[in-house]
């Protein structure tokens, strides 16, 4: 007879995992006990020796959905002589608080067990739209505090009926503490309201909003993590008025549909995107349009491609069905760009003018959480927004921070990450911080954060960019501690390589749109060679001005004015027609003086320039819209060949060991001289992403062989383009590069707090 003491860490609290030890053990006849301690959970358990092996085996074999098990330690003690297995209270429990740590299961959507009952007429949650188990619901968006108990959550208000207790005190029973569940007799209850925020007067608040939505009004459905907006995706009269109403001109918007068949009307899944669309995270998945797909056009404007979720929750559940499974357009519950609202009257003042009615429920949100955003890209998944489903799920650092580290991400696609030890707990997205409420939210979300874990930071980590509101942050708050900027690129670079678990240096491609260079201009077709201590700017594009400062990322035109002048092109023939002339004699001279026009090496630019010389030249209503509908242009068409472009072997620097300069002045020329023959924008569209692909082969190349290295790591914004990152990685597999693309967060700026984590933590491992 043995006895093993035996400590599991990670996300093993709140998601069912001491029920399963309990049955695990149960099951092979071993006695003992387990228990919560802070940050994980303590076992011990005495048996004969084979059969403790075969439980330290078989312990991490099939945990629970929601449990992340990061590590498992055991030690011989004395056996006790124990005749049973047992459940112990929570080492916080007894002690009253809980110190420390304790990881948090992100929010989940409704399991099957679940999902079964409530369409079960014989079941007491029958269409009660909020039941919920160990294994499923709201996590994050309700918690108010550690350790996690029903007392520290937004379900405090609803007392539990004695079947529900009983139930929650079972440990054989898939409810044993659970703390959000609830059931008709005692938990959350819906309610309806006009468009006044009138209560409306009906029994079956539901039925009310579904039978509206099928009319083509417009509804503010209150869900997990805030107010979404909804309306009968293929009606265009409702699609129409939602857009004019919420301000949203041609951004598309998100669909729900019933399942996974529903979903098979509309786009082309394979078995990556299906399993994307049934995970228990329950994201926006972007999927190629099916041209037959009855959906209205003014869902996605001249989109291939459709941003498709299931239900994740009850009831969303209830709602599809209850109108027969419409696609219904499912998207963010506030104007333009504004966070998502989340708070009832707050949302009632805000989408008023907006929403026909509202479908609300009582059981508050604490912390808003929008939805999940993600696409299949070369056979794995590429994540575009991280948030309900994901956050707070940590991410492991490959150096461990000797003390805790806030790494405050950047303007843009707002997130921060929480390092401490080998763990980076990332936030969700907090969306753009130009927008006042925004920085409100990502003030209100990073306080949250701290209190939840138990987190008071000793080192502040933000962008090198000193006017961002991330930047700002850390100089207002780090007080005391030190504060320290990471260049935009770096932080790219090494969030690639965090995820990855990479620790040897690499070569970094980081195309973005924008990022404070260490030599004072904007920085965003860059080539880079380090690791996470420091990094070297082995190439980038050919500086051109950017009239107008941020006016040109709003009229690409701009940039197709500038890449013209720079490339010799002085009649700009390509805009004459299409742009006033006045204007754009204005933008010459700009040029010419270099008045207001910075210097940038952006690849975004280049490929905002382009759209416009192919013949977009529309102001854009959201970010990287002339980039991304260049790359629907080229979507789907074979090859055709490349434009011609350089590498500038002048290398200014100390000993003429400068970086190498890309000079696409001839693409430029090219594509000037197609657009005027009146060649298919689409065919231009295509060349030019061959061409980029063809610049990235080249240079890494040649950077191999000057350094001996064969690690890629691509990141930036561009890199969300679908069509030109899976044909670099196949392009650069097939020259013999290992390549890592983003698997784990965006490539875009919500990625960069974990960048900006790992090279603060490098640096103090020194």
């Amino acid at each position: 007879m043995d006895r093993r003491a035996i400590a599991v860490s990670g996300i093993v609290q709140g998601v069912g995992f001491r029920p399963y030890v309990y049955g695990l053990a149960s099951r092979l006849h071993l006695n003992g006990f387990i228990k919560n301690l802070t940050g994980g959970v303590l076992i011990e358990v005495e048996g004969e020796p084979g059969t403790l092996d075969d439980f330290l085996t078989e312990l991490t074999a099939q945990p629970p959905p929601l449990a992340q098990i990061d590590a498992v330690h055991w030690s011989s003690r004395r056996p006790s002589g124990e005749r049973s297995f047992r459940i112990e209270p929570s080492e916080a429990d007894a002690a009253g608080a809980g110190a420390g740590t304790v990881l948090i299961a992100p929010d989940v959507a409704t399991c099957d067990d679940c999902l079964a009952e409530l369409f079960d007429p014989r079941d007491r949650r029958y269409r009660y739209p909020f039941l919920n188990c160990t294994n499923c619901g709201p996590r994050l968006t309700i918690i108010t505090g550690s350790p996690y108990d029903r007392s520290r959550t937004t379900m405090t208000r609803f007392p539990l009926c004695p079947a529900c207790r009983a139930e929650y005190d079972d440990p054989a029973d898939r409810r044993f503490h659970a703390q959000p569940i609830a059931c008709p007799d005692c938990g959350p209850r819906l309610a309806a309201f006009d468009a006044e925020g009138q209560p409306i007067a009906t029994g079956d608040p539901l039925g009310h909003a579904a039978s509206a939505l099928r009319r083509g009004r417009i509804a503010a459905l209150k869900g997990l993590g805030g107010y979404h907006l909804a309306c009968d995706a293929a009606d265009e009269n409702a699609v129409g008025a939602l857009r004019r109403r919420k301000h949203r001109d041609e951004k598309p918007f998100a669909l729900m549909v019933a399942d996974l068949e529903a979903a098979r009307e509309l786009v082309a899944l394979d078995r990556v995107e299906e399993a994307l669309l049934l995970s228990p995270r329950r994201p926006i998945v972007l999927l190629r349009r099916r041209p037959e797909a009855r959906v209205a056009a003014g869902v996605a404007p001249r989109s291939p491609w459709l941003g498709v979720m299931l239900p994740h929750t009850p009831l969303h559940h209830l709602l599809l069905r209850a109108v027969a499974g419409t696609p219904l357009v499912m998207t963010s519950g506030n104007r333009s760009d504004e966070p998502i609202a989340y708070e009832d009257r707050d949302a009632r003042e805000r989408l008023a003018g907006i929403a026909d009615l509202f479908l609300v429920h009582d059981r508050p949100i604490h912390m808003r959480c929008d939805d999940s955003v993600t696409r299949a890209l070369a056979g794995a998944e590429q994540p575009i927004r991280r948030a309900r489903g994901e956050a707070p799920r940590p991410i492991s650092l490959p150096v461990a921070c000797r003390r805790p580290i806030l790494a405050l991400g950047g303007q843009l696609k707002a997130a921060f990450a929480l390092g401490r030890g080998r763990e980076a707990i990332l936030s969700h997205h907090l969306g753009d911080l130009d927008h006042y409420e925004a920085y409100r939210a990502y003030v209100a979300a990073i306080a949250h954060y701290q209190r939840l874990f138990g987190f008071r930071p000793e080192l502040f980590v933000h962008d090198l960019h000193p006017d961002y509101l991330s930047t700002r942050y850390a100089r207002e708050h780090a007080g005391a501690c030190p504060a320290v900027a990471v260049q935009h690129h770096h932080a790219h670079l090494a969030s690639g390589m965090a995820e990855h678990g990479l620790d040897e240096p690499v070569i970094g491609v980081i195309f973005d749109g924008s990022g404070h260079g260490t030599d004072g201009t904007i920085w965003g077709g860059e080539f880079l060679i380090g690791d996470y201590r420091g990094v070297r700017r082995a190439a980038h594009f050919r500086p051109v001005a950017m009239p107008g400062g941020e006016q040109a990322i709003r009229e690409p035109w701009r940039m197709a004015a500038a890449y013209l002048a720079d490339a010799g092109a002085g009649d700009f023939a390509p805009l004459s027609g299409r742009v006033p002339p006045s204007a754009l004699a204005a933008v010459v001279r700009m040029i010419e003086r270099r008045f207001n026009a910075p210097l940038t090496t952006s690849a975004g630019r280049l490929f905002d320039a382009v759209a416009a010389l192919a013949g977009n030249t529309r102001r854009v209503s959201y970010e990287g819209q002339a980039a991304v509908e260049l790359e629907w242009l080229a979507t789907g068409r074979p090859p055709d060949g490349h434009y011609p472009f350089e590498i500038d072997e002048t290398r200014v620097g100390d000993g003429g060991d400068g970086p190498l300069a890309i000079d696409a002045r001839a693409t430029i020329r090219a594509v000037a001289e197609e657009a005027a023959r009146g060649l298919d924008p689409a065919v231009i569209a295509r060349r030019f992403h061959s061409t980029v692909v063809e610049v990235i082969a080249r240079v890494c190349a040649r950077l191999r062989r000057e350094s001996g290295r064969d690690a890629v790591v691509l990141s930036g914004g561009v890199f969300l383009n679908a069509l030109l990152t899976t044909e670099v990685v196949a392009r650069l597999a097939g020259d013999g590069f290992r390549v890592f693309p983003h698997r784990r967060v965006p490539p875009n700026d919500g990625g960069l707090c974990l960048g900006q984590l790992a090279v603060a933590s490098a640096r103090e491992d020194v």
